[in-house]
């Protein structure tokens, strides 16, 4: 299975596309401020799901998807402040953190299932005669 299979790294993509698209509307002033922070963040969602899939273990595999989790309450963040700072409607802030809030879902259900796994592979068998010493 490819992370392109993956329908949390798909939704992220199109959450991205998202806010490059919001950000067009920033003022100027904030070309290197916080349109570059909200989209750096929101595309290390996407990189860091992608990322971690092609790493060996699953224990890389964990601390990646915690990256992107963190960079999605990095935009979560940076949404508030913009909102605040009146560069888009609380409609729009309020479609734009349920989105997140669905990615959210689905990094922490792919961190719950790869830690169930990988504690389910490292547990012995056990077994009912004596182990040699």
């Amino acid at each position: 299975m490819s992370f392109h299979d993956l329908r949390v790294w798909r939704s992220s993509v199109q959450f991205v596309v998202q806010i490059y698209r919001l950000t067009r509307s920033f003022p100027s002033h904030e070309r290197f401020g916080l349109v570059a922070q909200l989209q750096r963040a929101a595309v290390s969602v996407p990189s860091n799901i992608a990322e971690g899939h092609g790493r060996i273990t699953s224990g890389e595999w964990i601390q990646f998807l915690g990256h992107a989790r963190g960079s999605l309450y990095e935009v979560e963040t940076q949404l508030f402040v913009a909102r605040e700072l009146g560069y888009f409607d609380e409609l729009t802030h309020a479609k734009l953190v349920a989105t997140l809030n669905g990615i959210g879902k689905g990094l922490t259900n792919l961190i719950q299932d790869a830690t169930r796994r990988k504690r389910n592979y490292q547990q012995p068998a056990t077994s009912n005669q004596q182990q040699p010493r």
